[in-house]
């Protein structure tokens, strides 16, 4: 299935992608009916087989049992997987999971791929194991520079896709990408979701509608939930006192006006972008006035907890290749000196921050963006679940465990929204988290790409499936 976030809808739905319909029996199981006829690329080990059942199972199984996936959690509720026949699955859950739908649908969940290719490549990352049944197949892979894909002749919606080929480009130096877009090497904004962040966008725009007349735009509010991460299973962090100091620390509106331009929002443990779920700022009861600017109260509650001149920390980050990611990390060492915590950069190419600190393994503390989810359980479970592996703040609080077990069982959506803003106003008092604003995307894209629009998420070839360009 694919998760399609309209704009214009509070929720993003639910749409059949290899899964043609399902059904649910009950509430531990899903049935899944598949589309006839799907074939894998026309490469091998699988020479353009049709895609069947059992290739679902063997992709879930996987999914569930590979050793160090980080994600194992989006499907831990799965109890087995089936296949009563080529072309229907049915999934057997140990414990109710409202969420299955979503996460199969998540674009981090459970690619199907085919038994041979794992067989044949091992850990799938040899470019030429990038093999599956979509729209387009990659054609060429270079190294620190981009890739080719060119438009799979077998791919099962009959015409589609239009766009053939699609050229992807890496470049992390920020000038670079900005000529090179105001020159029209790129049709979409080289930022996450094809958007250019408010600052380069204020810098270019001027220029870029000389250059480029027909570009298009659209603003939306950003779903990436971004933290300062701490060790809050040992001291000094793991006192709620100086935690709550580090989050009145921060000037959420003067980092709103310093690198968001003045357009952005407070964000919570759910960012504002998952408008149906986050809970707005002014309704996080006692929590609310820890996302306040507050110096002096900040002081005080470090002194009470026995640090009346601060005391000195770390903070692990990686760039993302994002200026304005940089530019919020140089403010919040600021702030933080600002109320005695001497924080120094901890700075680690993205391989090595990933393969650490994203995962936990950190002194001090942490910065950085957590993956865009379409759905709050993922922002929640797996950074607050004790033992899971995106646990970054080592949080192990039963009053957190029993609302998240409690959400993921509750059908009745209303009554499940309760539960989660319930999680959210003693996750706020806790600040086991300490959340940054984040901003309002600014999605750009060349004016000739018809059919296409932005939308939340990673699923770029949704977007693009049906678009054409019309020069």
């Amino acid at each position: 299935a694919d998760p399609v976030g309209g704009l214009d809808d509070d929720r993003p739905q639910i749409e059949g992608d290899l899964a043609e319909s399902w059904s649910q029996p009950n509430e531990l199981t899903y049935v899944f009916k598949l589309r006839k006829g799907v074939r894998f690329h026309a490469k091998p080990p699988v020479n353009g087989r049709e895609l069947t059942a059992e290739d679902v199972v063997y992709s879930i199984d996987r999914f569930r049992t590979l050793k160090g996936n980080a994600n194992a959690y989006m499907l831990s509720s799965v109890d087995k997987v089936e296949a009563p026949d080529k072309y229907t699955v049915k999934i057997t859950l140990k414990e109710p999971y409202v969420w299955l739908l979503d996460m199969l649908a998540n674009s981090h969940a459970v690619p199907i791929i085919a038994r041979e290719v794992v067989e044949k490549f091992g850990d799938l990352k040899r470019p030429e194991s990038l093999i599956g049944s979509g729209p387009w197949m990659l054609d060429s892979y270079r190294p620190n520079v981009g890739m080719t894909f060119v438009r799979n002749p077998q791919y099962f919606l009959a015409g589609l896709p239009y766009i053939d080929p699609v050229e992807v480009f890496v470049d992390e130096d920020n000038p670079s990408r900005m000529a090179a877009f105001l020159a029209g090497k790129y049709d979409l904004g080289w930022e996450f979701p094809g958007s250019i962040n408010r600052s380069d966008w204020l810098q270019i725009k001027d220029t870029l509608k000389q250059r480029r007349p027909n570009i298009r735009t659209a603003e939306f509010p950003s779903n990436v939930e971004t933290h300062i991460s701490m060790r809050t299973d040992i001291p000094p962090f793991k006192d709620v006192r100086v935690r709550r100091a580090v989050s009145l620390a921060l000037d959420r509106q003067g980092m709103i006006d310093a690198s968001f331009e003045g357009v952005g929002n407070f964000n919570t443990a759910v960012p504002a972008g998952l408008i149906e779920w986050a809970l707005p700022v002014n309704q996080l009861g006692e929590g609310a006035k820890y996302f306040r600017h507050d110096p002096a109260e900040a002081k005080r509650l470090l002194a009470a907890a026995g640090y009346p001149n601060g005391f000195p920390a770390s903070l692990c980050f990686t760039t993302y290749g994002s200026t304005l990611l940089v530019d919020n990390a140089q403010l919040i060492l600021k702030y933080l000196k600002n109320v005695g915590i001497d924080v120094k950069f901890d700075q680690r190419e993205y391989g090595a921050f990933i393969a650490s600190c994203y995962f936990g393994k950190f002194d001090s503390m942490t910065y950085g963006p957590q993956t865009p989810f379409l759905d709050p359980d993922n922002f929640l479970f797996s950074m607050h679940y004790p033992g899971e592996a995106k646990n970054q703040s080592h949080v192990d609080d039963p009053i957190v465990t029993d609302l998240l077990i409690r959400q993921r069982r509750i059908s009745d959506v209303v009554k499940r929204r309760e539960v989660i803003h319930e999680l959210q106003r003693h996750l706020a008092a806790q600040q086991y988290y300490v959340h940054p604003p984040s901003g309002v995307y600014i999605a750009v894209w060349e004016g000739a790409l018809k059919n296409y629009g932005p939308n939340l998420g990673y699923d770029y070839g949704g977007r693009l499936l049906a678009a054409w360009l019309d020069r």
